[in-house]
């Protein structure tokens, strides 16, 4: 990719035209006040093309072709697409989900452009039908930095710069395309696990009024099946926030509307294979530094008479409609060490609430929270929730940390601690499930000590390191191969805060003023994301690395045991991996996935 283009309101641009022809991807402070609430984005605002020849050097008419999913096509750059894009051709396993892009560009304004898929047909006449596909436009948003940027920082996004960039995806039935502009389309396929193995052709007609484009697309089904997302072993965990729910949509949290929109919101985590369920003991357990601060789920209630008394209200709603749509494998409750040490109650004696600091090596720390334990494994027990449940301890000084965890395990033999933070062997025996950062991990042989024991070990990045990572600008591809690092390196899983802590417009600026942009979440508000989708691409990918080799494990075939050595041997790269060069990882990817392919044959059932 060339550059990104930024730009304005419509009204905003039009004060400032007479610099219309400086603006060179970005717009700069020096020119423009920053943009602010008020100034919300537009597609149909003014923007110059970057590059006006090759706009004319295009032939009029609607221009369509299947782009590469790895790829982002800016809104006012002619797209770089080679001429194999005239058709689509994927190879997938029954259940899996395939995904590819359609990128429509033109030099003229086309009015209801429309996209029509015919149903796929294989050699034995068996169909894969049309409804099996799914078409989203994407949406561009606002970033602070340019695409695939390495300068991105904690705690300090530029916001006197703005990036135009396609992330959002969003169900539409046609759209208009101005001239001298591009429209991707995501567009994704579910193949039935009842489908038969074969080769399906089929065809999709883009059209604008009199002009159309046809594509031939091909998907070749394999006799293997991707189990569904929530039989996978894969330990997704991306950290929720439903009062940003709320928030966003304007409803009263935990009402019936609220609760109503949450199981539509989570659908799509569940269908990735969510796997934990994120629930707040305590209020705002990060010092406030989200736009909708995450609320305790669990009441802390000083009655008159000093003693504590625990409301599970609104905990035992979030879990029970988690669970209700399959996110049901593990509970992790945050947290005995909110940052600052603060903790809030509600003092019935004066009907305020109250704000109190409780070191976790405190007297004060471990007579109230060995209370709050005994009182929550009781509700637990009640529920049948204690064996999934986890309490969740966030990176702390160490003193803190060993602190919380000894009055942990001084409470009950039966809690189960999680802990996202650098890898230190202090800490290695007392965690049952340990999610260390990216680069800040175990060795090998701690790691396999770990599996030994029946512990469970994962990773994550945040809002550093800047590659690999999920923001907005991150190249599509680093958030596929996140899923191949994991089964490199045979962990379980992979956390990522957070799922859906939005800022205050998220459909159209993406940026948060103090993470990096894309950092706070995953999806949108009623949609998903690239980023998003290719996440749950590489943890399919990883499902079915493990699925292969299980069933190669099975088998005595010379050429199996060849090929899944040189499987084994080609995830090493993805360890070693220093530069992380867009086309470095794209093609890490694509031979693995070949590989799957090949072995995906010669184990056909």
């Amino acid at each position: 990719m060339k550059r990104t283009i930024a730009f304005l309101s419509v009204n905003f641009l039009l004060s400032c035209i007479a610099f219309s022809q400086s603006f060179k991807g970005q717009i700069d402070s020096a020119l423009l006040p920053k943009i602010s609430s008020s100034h919300y984005i537009s597609e149909y605002t003014l923007d110059a093309p970057v590059d006006a020849a090759e706009w004319e050097n295009q032939p009029g008419g609607i221009h369509a072709a299947f782009g590469s999913e790895n790829a982002l096509y800016f809104r006012t750059e002619v797209p770089e697409i080679k001429n194999e894009a005239a058709s689509w051709n994927a190879t997938g396993w029954k259940g899996e989900r395939l995904n590819t892009q359609i990128v429509v560009w033109s030099t003229d304004t086309l009015q209801q452009v429309r996209f029509k898929i015919s149903d796929l047909k294989n050699e034995k006449g068996n169909l894969l039908s049309k409804e099996n596909f799914q078409m989203q436009m994407e949406r561009y948003v606002l970033s602070a930095y340019p695409y695939d940027s390495r300068d991105a920082t904690c705690g300090d996004e530029p916001l006197n710069k703005a990036y135009l960039l396609p992330d959002r995806l969003e169900s539409f039935d046609r759209f208009d395309l101005p001239g001298k502009t591009v429209r991707p389309v995501w567009v994704s396929c579910n193949i039935p696990s009842t489908a038969e193995s074969g080769i399906y052709k089929g065809t999709i007609e883009v059209s604008s009024e009199n002009k159309h484009v046809v594509l031939p697309l091909s998907i070749k089904v394999q006799n293997q099946t991707l189990p569904p997302p929530h039989d996978w072993k894969f330990r997704l965990d991306l950290w929720q926030n439903p009062w940003s729910v709320a928030e966003h949509f304007h409803v009263q949290p935990w009402s019936d509307e609220h609760k109503a929109i949450l199981k539509k919101h989570l659908k799509l985590y569940a269908d990735a294979g969510g796997t934990y369920i994120t629930t707040y003991a305590v209020y705002s357990p990060w010092a406030d530094v989200t736009y909708s601060p995450d609320k305790e789920m669990i009441k802390w209630i000083r009655q008159k008479n000093g003693a504590w008394k625990f409301d599970y209200k609104i905990f035992d709603q979030y879990v029970e409609l988690a669970m209700s749509i399959g996110i049901d494998k593990a509970i992790t409750i945050y947290t005995p060490i909110p940052w600052g040490n603060r903790f809030r109650y509600f003092d019935e004696a004066t009907g305020n609430y109250v704000f109190e600091s409780w070191p976790a090596i405190s007297d004060t720390f471990k007579i109230n929270w060995n209370i709050f334990l005994h009182d929550l494994k009781t509700h637990l027990q009640k529920r049948g929730w204690l064996d999934k449940a986890y309490l969740g301890i966030n990176e702390n000084t160490m003193e803190e940390t060993l602190g919380a965890i000894k009055v942990i395990r001084e409470n009950s033999k039966d809690w189960k601690i999680t802990y996202a933070g650098d890898w230190n062997k202090n800490l290695d025996t007392l965690l049952d499930d340990y999610c260390v950062k990216y680069a800040k991990e175990p060795n090998d042989a701690d790691k396999k000590a770990r599996d030994k024991k029946g512990f469970t070990t994962t990773y994550y990045v945040a809002c550093d390191p800047v590659k690999p990572n999920n923001f907005v600008f991150s190249p599509p591809i680093e958030a596929r191969w996140e899923g191949w690092y994991a089964a490199a390196k045979n962990y379980d899983g992979f956390l990522r805060w957070a799922y859906d802590n939005w800022p205050e417009d998220p459909l159209r600026d993406a940026r948060f003023a103090y993470w990096p942009t894309g950092d706070c979440f995953m999806v949108y508000p009623g949609n998903s994301s690239i980023r998003f989708e290719k996440l749950r691409e590489g943890i399919s990918d990883y499902e079915k690395i493990n699925i292969i080799r299980t069933l190669a494990a099975e088998s005595s075939d010379a050429p199996v045991k060849k090929l899944i050595l040189a499987l084994d041997d080609h995830l090493k790269n993805f360890i070693n991996e220093k530069h992380f060069n867009e086309k470095e990882l794209k093609n890490e990817v694509d031979k693995g996935r070949e590989l799957i392919n090949e072995l995906s044959e010669k184990l056909m059932k």
